[in-house]
């Protein structure tokens, strides 16, 4: 009697391990359990969003579905919506600003929990003052550096709170590269010169963060907040699909975005694969899948299309809203426009001011 022939380990994978079937075949408007969560956000639970552009569109579509996404600096009373946005307000659960690299968001907890301060933290232009570490949130700037120092204390408190209160934290990862100082290692949102400040080759260095630096950025994160807090957190990670703007690597482009989001997925995959805790939202897949055929993007292929960001929201919701992922709900959208991103307010696209 001859030895019984094994079966393939691939003979018992689900249609949805196979490409014909889990992507040919899909309507890539809904992409049957690309996601799957690992575990339920209830509407009770403490939200908090930090990161770059595209986090911001996960913010708006659960306020749409009532879940309670925290907001400890509101915009002031009688400010309408356009202005508000101009100068920050309610984009995020704090006033911070885009968060493009894990390296910023970790220095921005040390910072709340006075375990360290970063340097050169006001910058100037034209006789204003600015916040190094966001810019943008007060376009014309302060009259004094007291005054941004002073602002600044106001919304560390803020981050603080967030951080000790929140039960679900959504990191959006955006970009490894960044603008640093030299001497000390404190990182930028944008690079000096852009909006504030001024760029000087001895003072501030380049860097474009390797896998093993990213994750090692948001590991310390994770273990800060586990120290500083009384209570458990859950965390979902995403890897925005939105191409970088420029580079300064020296590669071209394309090539330059294709090295960052693949770093980035690798760290989201990492996490997800060693916490329990830590869920990873496919986003970046589901607008970037060769079955989307680039129609989730503007004509200018970095700006991702309203149907594009439904379609990711949905299936994300699909899974945590018991409602399902459509809905009647509509997520606010504001008026103003920063560059090419639509509602989507992104220092990082006017870097194409300084293109020739």
């Amino acid at each position: 009697m001859g030895k019984s022939k094994e079966a393939s380990p691939y003979e018992d994978v689900p249609t949805r391990g196979f490409w014909r079937s889990g992507v040919a075949q899909q309507d890539p408007l809904a992409i049957d359990g690309l996601y799957r969560r690992k575990f339920r956000i209830s509407r009770r639970d403490a939200i908090a969003t930090a990161g770059s552009c595209f986090a911001q569109h996960i913010a708006r579509h659960l306020r749409a579905r009532k879940f309670n996404v925290l907001q400890y600096e509101p915009a002031p009373r009688g400010m309408s919506a356009e202005l508000a946005r101009k100068y920050g307000f309610g984009i995020y659960t704090c006033r911070y600003g885009n968060i493009y690299t894990a390296a910023q968001m970790l220095q921005l907890a040390r910072e709340a929990f006075g375990v360290a301060e970063p340097v050169d933290r006001v910058w100037q232009r034209d006789g204003r003052f600015f916040d190094a570490q966001r810019p943008n949130v007060e376009p014309g700037g302060f009259e004094t550096a007291e005054q941004v120092l002073r602002a600044r204390s106001g919304h560390l408190a803020s981050v603080k709170r967030m951080l000790l209160e929140m039960d679900v934290f959504v990191f959006t990862f955006g970009l490894t590269e960044t603008w640093a100082h030299k001497e000390s290692g404190t990182v930028f949102p944008t690079a000096p010169g852009t909006i504030a400040g001024s760029y000087d080759a001895n003072v501030y260095e380049f860097q474009n963060h390797r896998h093993g630096r990213v994750l090692s950025d948001f590991v310390k994160l994770k273990k800060l907040l586990r120290s500083e807090r009384d209570k458990p957190l859950k965390t979902i990670v995403t890897v925005s699909p939105v191409p970088l703007t420029a580079t300064a690597s020296a590669q071209h482009v394309l090539a330059a975005s294709t090295y960052s989001k693949s770093v980035l997925r690798g760290v989201a995959g990492e996490l997800f694969e060693t916490y329990r805790d830590v869920d990873y939202f496919p986003s970046y897949e589901l607008i970037t899948a060769p079955a989307t055929r680039g129609m989730f993007f503007e004509p200018n292929l970095r700006s991702v299309t309203d149907t594009g960001v439904n379609t990711a929201m949905g299936a994300f919701l699909e899974q945590h809203d018991p409602k399902g992922g459509k809905s009647k709900a509509k997520p606010e959208i504001d008026s103003v426009s920063q560059g090419d991103n639509g509602d989507v307010v992104c220092e990082e696209v006017l870097l194409e001011a300084f293109q020739t």
